[in-house]
């Protein structure tokens, strides 16, 4: 995770396409039970599909979203798209983003 002055960031795997999530919390790990904003971006075409997971299977509740945004002041490449994401266990999740072109995915801590 990188802290630039703001809110953290973190930098995907991606397989044609870039991928950055902005995660609206002080700071790691991401707290369990409670409801966390990540606004993502992402290159590629076509609509966004996202899904977090334990390693066990174990799915997180996706509480809205994705919801496309038409711009923001955060500069990362690709489009943009708001999600809310309720994690029920810790672990370490793995957030999977898929469009028609491109994919990607990130490893967070959740205690």
């Amino acid at each position: 995770m990188l802290f630039t002055g703001g809110f953290p960031e973190v930098r995907g795997v991606g397989r044609e396409a870039e991928l950055w999530g902005l995660l609206f919390v002080a700071g790691p790990p991401l707290a369990r039970g409670e409801e966390i904003k990540i606004v993502w971006r992402m290159t590629g075409e076509g609509p966004l599909r996202v899904k977090a997971t334990l390693p066990d299977g174990t799915p997180a509740k996706l509480a809205w979203g994705p919801e496309e945004h038409g711009g923001s002041s955060w500069h990362k490449p690709g489009e943009e798209w708001g999600t809310g994401f309720v994690f029920p266990k810790r672990g370490c999740w793995k957030i999977e983003l898929t469009r028609t072109r491109g994919s990607g995915y990130v490893w967070l801590p959740v205690k």
